[in-house]
């Protein structure tokens, strides 16, 4: 992880330094803009940079045009740039290896040849909020005109490799007020921050890892308490990993004067799974729901399109996190509870009175939850048949 490198810490400490001892608020945004680059040259290298330099240029001037025809075309070529970077391998086993080992290994082979060793750094984070942007200008919001305002919204280093997933019209407000002047209050929440994430990363979820890795190939053996309690720590990991890192994220900005939102909110006290979307990974989420929901027609057009507009939403949101198949089940798993969650109610007789009961014991509506998040966890990491037996084995059956 980036945040936990030497060479990071060195240079934020020296970003932070030199940021605030610079006398104007204008020469600031240039200042960080270069560290913003040297981020980036260091961390991803020439093969890493260039797509994303293509990419935010293009992006750049289809707002600036506010062309509706340019701006869809260049949100295709953001969403084609991340599936050819992160997916092809994926995508090409899926589709062709059943059919025609030979072509698929022929087109294998030749995406190798021109794809770098890993996707391009932050590449899944470019594209959302490129597509984001394109979007909002082209249902009439106003486009950044500004180039260097362009270039600190697209590699804002502290959010580039771990989100939180920003919106261009809440974060150029905080970066341009916040660049003004040094407060105290910054410095403080930011430190407190940053060492909040690093204790949920370093001392709990990477502690966590250990245990886990040490006692789930051990999982059949395993009496129901301790199976439960790798299913606790599999859940208690990924919140402390995923929340620690946008903490750190979120620290460092605020050592800038930048406000970035909130991406966990306790999900694990969420007391129905709608709920707990809008606790975890908030960011995500909500760009799910703004951006692949709504736009395939939300919950607008009868039961049946609401159930595939929430699969559909919700594989993608999977498949986001990585080019594997449990990655698409896990959010397909999601898919369909929040579909039950936000259905349930209208069956007749049952319905009505399971609401009711929801509403008079909500301590049960939190652990129902709980345990539907936590055991979809088995899913997230591990593949489907590994992922069924460990279930059979907590369940019971």
């Amino acid at each position: 992880m980036i945040f936990t490198t030497y060479w990071f810490l060195a240079f934020a400490v020296l970003v932070v330094a030199g940021y605030w001892l610079v006398p104007r608020a204008a020469w600031r945004l240039w200042f960080l803009g270069l560290a913003c680059v040297v981020f980036h040259a260091h961390f991803a290298g020439p093969a890493g940079m260039a797509p994303i330099i293509v990419l935010m240029i293009v992006t750049y001037l289809a707002g600036l045009s506010r062309d509706r025809r340019a701006c869809l075309a260049v949100m295709a070529l953001c969403v084609g740039a991340l599936c050819f970077y992160k997916y092809t391998l994926f995508l090409v086993n899926a589709a062709l290896e059943p059919w025609s080992p030979a072509l698929a290994g022929s087109l294998r082979s030749a995406a190798k040849s021109v794809m770098p060793g890993a996707p391009p750094l932050g590449v899944s984070f470019f594209a959302f909020e490129f597509v984001h942007y394109l979007f909002e200008v082209r249902s009439g919001g106003a486009p950044i005109r500004n180039p260097l305002k362009f270039v600190l919204f697209a590699i804002f280093f502290p959010s580039l490799v771990a989100g939180p997933i920003k919106r261009y019209t809440q974060f150029l407000p905080s970066l341009e007020e916040g660049c003004v002047r040094f407060r105290l209050d910054n410095l403080g929440e930011g430190f407190l921050r940053i060492a909040t994430g690093f204790a949920k990363k370093v001392i709990i979820a990477d502690n966590l890892t250990l245990y886990v890795d040490a006692t789930q190939p051990h999982f059949a053996s395993l009496g129901p308490f301790g199976r439960w309690l790798v299913v606790l720590a599999l859940s208690g990991r990924i919140l402390m990993d995923f929340s620690g890192y946008s903490d750190i994220a979120i620290g460092f900005a605020r050592l800038l004067g930048v406000t970035l939102p909130e991406n966990f909110n306790w999900p694990y006290l969420a007391r129905n799974l709608q709920d707990f979307w809008q606790r975890w990974h908030i960011s995500l989420s909500f760009w799910i729901r703004d951006y692949v929901y709504i736009p395939l027609g939300g919950s607008r057009h009868g039961l049946a399109r609401r159930v595939l507009n929430g699969l559909i939403a919700f594989g993608l949101c999977g498949l986001w996190h990585g080019p594997a198949w449990h990655f698409v089940l896990w959010g397909l798993y999601h898919g369909l509870g929040l579909t039950v969650c936000g259905s349930y109610a209208r069956v007749p007789v049952v319905g009505p009175l399971l609401r009711k009961g929801f509403v008079r014991e909500p301590l049960a509506g939190l652990a129902l939850t709980q345990l539907f998040a936590c055991t979809g966890w088995l899913l997230f990491f591990y593949p489907l048949p590994e992922a069924v037996q460990m279930a059979r084995l907590l369940f019971g059956l």
